[in-house]
């Protein structure tokens, strides 16, 4: 999972700007929505975002795209979904929050077919937004958001992406000194990191005081 997640905490109700005929100057996210293949989308917005070249505008066409496309019943196309739609959450803000549902309820659908995806990718996902806007959303809170990625740090404690998250999660709450362990945990295997993930590992590293205040071994 490319995690989406790096979402805003707030969101708000998706403005009349959401609702108009997309475009983008993009061809290969162009090519990309002519396969009609949710995951494809996905990947190339992925690769945009880590290459910083994803304007609000691709992540709105992507979004329109995937909610044109048909759904094939497996829990690839429901994260895919609900990553895309985070992804246009996030570069939205203030002025995205009905979209935090629909990550809801797309990620929801992902871990009820298949919780084992990409290493819980979907359960991730859940466990991060309900800490990022747990007042926004219908099934969990901070608190349910900690657990689910405790238990898959427990389950998997050599997923580099669970340790991001947890750190992410602890640091967003104001309680960064048990996030310190978990940083220390993600940096030793920064390379394992996709670039906009590596680029959110070194905001936290900042938000605690830097690397050298953390001390990491």
């Amino acid at each position: 999972m490319r995690s989406l997640l790096a979402w805003a905490v707030l969101f708000a109700p998706c403005v009349a700007a959401c609702e108009k005929p997309a475009s983008t100057n993009n061809p290969e996210l162009r090519d990309a929505s002519q396969t009609q293949d949710m995951w494809s989308l996905h990947q190339q917005l992925e690769e945009m975002i880590d290459a910083q070249r994803a304007t609000e505008r691709d992540r709105e066409f992507v979004h329109q795209q995937a909610s044109e496309m048909a759904d094939d019943g497996t829990a690839k196309w429901a994260f895919a979904r609900a990553a895309i739609t985070g992804r246009l959450a996030e570069s939205k803000g203030l002025k995205a929050l009905g979209l935090i549902r629909e990550v809801e309820t797309y990620a929801r659908l992902s871990m009820e077919r298949d919780p084992e995806f990409q290493r819980g990718a979907a359960k991730r996902m859940l466990g991060t937004l309900y800490i990022l806007a747990g007042d926004h959303v219908e099934h969990g809170d901070s608190e349910v958001g900690l657990e689910m990625l405790e238990k898959l740090i427990a389950a998997d404690p050599e997923e580099v992406h669970n340790q991001l998250r947890l750190a992410q999660g602890y640091i967003s709450l104001g309680d960064p000194d048990p996030a310190l362990e978990y940083l220390c945990l993600a940096d030793a295997q920064r390379d394992q990191l996709q670039p906009d993930e590596q680029r959110l590992l070194d905001r936290l590293f900042t938000d605690v005081g830097g690397r050298a205040l953390v001390g990491c071994e």
